[in-house]
């Protein structure tokens, strides 16, 4: 499979996006975090590139080979903690907005509410909503993997 584009973005669409990295990452959330909540949207929309660069980012950040094979089946493991496991679950609820699909439901929120501030709950919900912005684009223009940005 082939890219469909190669041009670069848009510069003052870049500019908007790193604003938006800069105010998530000064959230006060552990990279690590959002580096998951990145890593399990992008798995669930089938974003090649967005993995790639994810697991790539959260090597980076000190993540372990064992967790980045585990987030796929975080549940079944024992190696994600209380709040991380929080920030998966809200992160699949707000990835997955199938028609049916229950969403972001009160026990979802209140699980995320309990680890983390409302300033960092935004922050999450940020990254969630961005990473499904990135893997919609790259899965329309088909963009490949091997990519780190």
């Amino acid at each position: 499979m082939e890219a469909r584009m190669k041009s670069q973005a848009n510069p003052d669409v870049m500019t908007a996006i790193q604003h938006l990295y800069k105010a998530i990452h000064a959230s006060g959330v552990d990279p690590l975090v959002l580096g998951l909540v990145h890593l399990r949207a992008s798995q669930i929309n089938g974003c090649s590139p967005c993995v790639f660069a994810g697991v790539a980012a959260a090597k980076k950040h000190g993540e372990t080979d064992e967790r980045l094979h585990n987030v796929v089946a975080w549940r079944e493991t024992p190696f994600f903690t209380e709040a991380e496991r929080a920030a998966l679950a809200l992160t699949e609820a707000a990835t997955r907005i199938q028609d049916g699909a229950p969403g972001v439901t009160d026990e979802i929120w209140d699980a995320a509410a309990a680890h983390f501030d409302e300033g960092q709950l935004s922050a999450i919900n940020l990254e969630i909503a961005l990473t499904n912005f990135f893997n919609r684009i790259n899965r329309t223009i088909r963009e490949q993997a091997g990519k780190t940005w």
